[in-house]
């Protein structure tokens, strides 16, 4: 066997035992992906959960609300989201326009929120989302006596039922922690913005369903009791 053949036989052994090794490799990085993707599958789940700040204003003041929300997990980063509501106030005479103010509605908001944290599996999450919400309500106003400047004599006004409804955008930023098992805690801040509205004749309702007080910030808070399941 000359020099020049025993080179091209080495040469082609340290091939075919490289090529065997990439195949090598490749296989068990395949499989890796692989068990990587089945142990973090696409649906995860799914999160109900309270606001408890609606129902602190009910207790507290003269309107608020009762809501819960439903939440998808889907790969621990996209979370469809249905919030749903019923949204109540009860305001006695203002003591500038002498004006009560009545309603009970339901409303829902939905949207979606995204996981910014970094890992994303954790059991503590970051959101980002956004909401379209819609309430359609009726409002009771009453007024206090007044003297009419012309006639001199006591009148007063009463709207009952005036029929409103209200669509709205909303931006978020909030935290999600878990506290123990499937008992997580989590807020938001919201923020929110008309984008059509039918009031009648009324002008701007006293309080919107869902809403919130039309003459405050459009910022919004909420903090969550939540179940993970």
């Amino acid at each position: 066997m000359t020099r020049q053949s025993s080179i091209c036989i080495y040469i082609s052994r340290i091939s075919i035992s490289l090529l065997l090794l990439l195949a090598t490799v490749s296989t068990q990085a395949q499989g890796f992906l692989k068990l990587q993707r089945d142990t973090v599958p696409f649906f995860r789940g799914f999160a109900v959960s309270a606001d408890l700040v609606g129902l602190v204003q009910m207790q507290v003041s003269d309107y608020g609300q009762y809501e819960g929300a439903l939440r998808i997990n889907l790969h621990d980063q996209y979370f469809p989201v249905l919030e749903l509501g019923v949204g109540r106030a009860n305001h006695d005479y203002d003591e500038v326009t002498d004006l009560s103010y009545k309603t009970s509605a339901p409303y829902f908001r939905i949207g979606a929120d995204v996981n910014i944290a970094k890992n994303k599996h954790a059991h503590n999450r970051i959101y980002a989302g956004v909401r379209y919400g819609y309430t359609n309500y009726k409002v009771d106003i009453d007024c206090l006596p007044f003297k009419d400047p012309v006639w001199k004599t006591n009148s007063y006004f009463r709207i009952d039922g005036q029929q409103c409804s209200q669509h709205w955008a909303e931006v978020l930023f909030g935290l999600d922690a878990e506290i123990a098992g499937p008992l997580h805690l989590g807020w938001m801040v919201r923020y929110r913005t008309r984008l059509a509205h039918d009031e009648g004749n009324i002008g701007n309702t006293w309080y919107v369903p869902g809403y919130g007080k039309q003459d405050t910030s459009n910022l919004g808070f909420s903090f969550n009791f939540i179940l993970d399941i």
